[in-house]
């Protein structure tokens, strides 16, 4: 977990998912997957507008939703679709954060539709030899065997 509370100004702006073991990332039909978070108040509560964006088929699509946070750290997250995906909401949570190198690293839990799985995300659509040294190391330390694949761009 990470230990710090992280200001959701940080996670503001678009992320490149760079590694994956999630299945919508990896069956090759969905491409150049990001995140991308915005700082909003609805109803009280300080949360991220989440648009997931990809390309399809040559086109961009997007998924839209609204990522409650679930503690004061700003690390576990409540995500609810916007539209007809309303009805589906997932957790995830921030297992890692490198806020200097800006990358990190999320688990979501499994959900009626999705199977349980990891994302490393990152500002940067390529990572450097050293960074993916420093992620592997993270990943064994957190002690996430689950193989985590290159995002085909």
């Amino acid at each position: 977990m990470a230990n710090e509370k992280i200001n959701l100004q940080a996670l503001e702006g678009k992320w490149y998912i760079v590694l994956s073991n999630f299945p919508m990332w990896l069956k090759g039909g969905k491409t150049n997957p990001t995140f991308n978070y915005e700082v909003v108040e609805r109803g009280g509560i300080k949360g991220l507008i989440d648009e997931v964006k990809y390309t399809q088929n040559g086109r961009q699509k997007t998924i839209k939703g609204f990522d409650k946070p679930l503690n004061i750290e700003n690390t576990s997250f409540e995500w609810r679709g916007n539209g007809l995906l309303a009805l589906l909401s997932s957790k995830w949570q921030i297992l890692y954060i490198n806020t200097a190198e800006q990358w990190a690293i999320i688990y979501f839990e499994k959900t009626l539709f999705t199977p349980k799985g990891y994302d490393v995300i990152c500002r940067e659509k390529q990572l450097n030899s050293l960074v993916m040294r420093k992620i592997e190391e993270r990943l064994k330390d957190l002690k996430i065997n689950e193989k985590l694949k290159k995002i085909v761009r």
